[in-house]
């Protein structure tokens, strides 16, 4: 019964036109953003001078869990914010209150879901990225993070692909822009982690 309640909401909420772009849009911004930051995880614990396996593995997962409540907490302001004023607007329009309608649950369960599922792109992320410490004894740390870096860099090219498809540019080229700004930024960064 729960389930069948859980998936009306999740429907009423993609019955919006709006929903499923934002999710979109806010799900590949997430997913980029977390890929940069477990990059920067990488350089600085896994490949420093005294890595340590316990370290990078607790650093990378309470960092994931805390980008996807930071970015949940956000979107979820950002969208009441935005879907009580499309409501405000329709509800002139009507002259009548739209809060116990079709329309106001829908807008509901919209902010929710769209929370929800950008609180789980960090966690999407972070778990990639964990993937090879979480398979590997404390000597081999760093091929593990080696082995980290090109699947955040990975991840960045599949992100850029989508990006492309979605925007009808060329997917190949789309991905490969973002791969290059993930080399590009993951240089920055190591060089700046073998000057401190």
């Amino acid at each position: 019964m729960a389930n069948l309640k859980i998936k009306e909401r999740v429907q009423a909420a993609l019955s919006l036109p709006e929903t499923g772009p934002t999710i979109r849009r806010y799900f590949i911004n997430t997913i980029f953003d977390s890929a940069f930051v477990m990059l920067g995880i990488i350089i600085g614990s896994a490949l420093s001078d005294f890595p340590n396996l316990h370290i990078v593995t607790v650093t990378i997962i309470t960092s994931s869990v805390a980008l996807g409540i930071s970015t949940a907490a956000s979107v979820f302001e950002a969208e009441s914010l935005e879907q009580k004023r499309r409501i405000e607007e329709i509800e002139k329009a009507l002259l009548r209150s739209l809060q116990d309608t079709h329309i106001g649950s829908s807008s509901r369960a919209s902010i929710l879901l769209i929370s929800f599922v950008n609180f789980l792109a960090p966690i999407t992320a972070g778990t990639v990225i964990l993937a090879p410490f979480l398979f590997i004894n404390a000597s081999d740390i760093r091929l593990a993070a080696w082995t980290s870096v090109g699947l955040a860099l990975s991840l960045l090219f599949v992100t850029g692909f989508f990006m492309g498809r979605l925007g009808n540019r060329n997917p190949w080229v789309q991905g490969g822009r973002m791969a290059i700004i993930g080399v590009a930024a993951f240089a920055v960064c190591f060089y700046i982690e073998s000057i401190i």
